[in-house]
């Protein structure tokens, strides 16, 4: 989520070392979420069945590994960056302790009102909506593709908390359409993180991202 940025050693003969942990947070990001999707969309599972499959990496990719991605983006100075990865790296280890049983929260809603579970992962989702918005409209000076990852994100956490608001059978329409849009959500992380790591290496193939900064003309 950020350009590479030059950190210079403080000995005359120390290289200029180009840190970047974009890449990092953003392909742990689009892993999580592009299986995760496929799940919500029905693709080789039924939608709305088991996904626990997933745990895994939204406890160590998805999880740790963007939240690390986050603290190096704060030691950069990139605070949009370290906001983002920390923040979602924090939310897939919330939702993978939803589906661990020893944390009791499923289990917890044992015996409530129909539809109380349904309610609230709605609000958590709807919460995580408007998380994104925000982020959205902070990355609307930076990049098309960066800016139209969260848009899309964005509508994303909006189907997935509708599905769930509506009380609508697991597997609905409304789901399997949020899966959707979470698998272009990953794709464009994904893409979002090859530009990053193939500017930063050097390599032979750079792709382009579309700046949407706003140059100030001289008098």
């Amino acid at each position: 989520m950020s350009q590479a940025s030059d950190i210079k050693g403080h000995s005359p003969a120390a290289p200029a070392v180009s840190i970047n942990p974009g890449p990092l947070g953003l392909s742990a990001f689009a892993l999580t979420t592009f299986v995760l999707s496929l799940f919500n969309m029905g693709a080789g599972v039924p939608s709305g069945g088991p996904v626990q499959v997933v745990t895994g990496l939204a406890v160590f990719y998805g999880g740790f590994a963007q939240i690390l991605a986050g603290m190096w983006e704060f030691k950069i100075g990139n605070n949009f960056g370290g906001t983002a990865f920390t923040s979602y790296g924090s939310f897939w280890l919330a939702y993978a302790a939803i589906l661990i049983p020893g944390f009791g929260i499923v289990p917890g809603y044992t015996g409530s009102p129909d539809h109380t579970l349904d309610n609230a992962l709605g609000i958590f989702l709807v919460g995580w909506a408007i998380f994104t918005f925000m982020l959205w409209i902070a990355t609307l000076r930076t990049t098309v593709t960066l800016s139209s990852m969260f848009f899309i994100l964005t509508i994303t956490f909006c189907f997935l908390a509708s599905g769930h608001l509506a009380h609508l059978a697991a597997g609905n329409m409304i789901t399997r359409i949020g899966g959707g849009l979470g698998v272009i959500t990953a794709l464009l992380a994904w893409y979002n993180a090859a530009a990053g790591l193939f500017q930063s290496v050097g390599a032979v193939i750079q792709l382009p991202t579309g700046s949407l900064a706003v140059h100030s003309r001289s008098e």
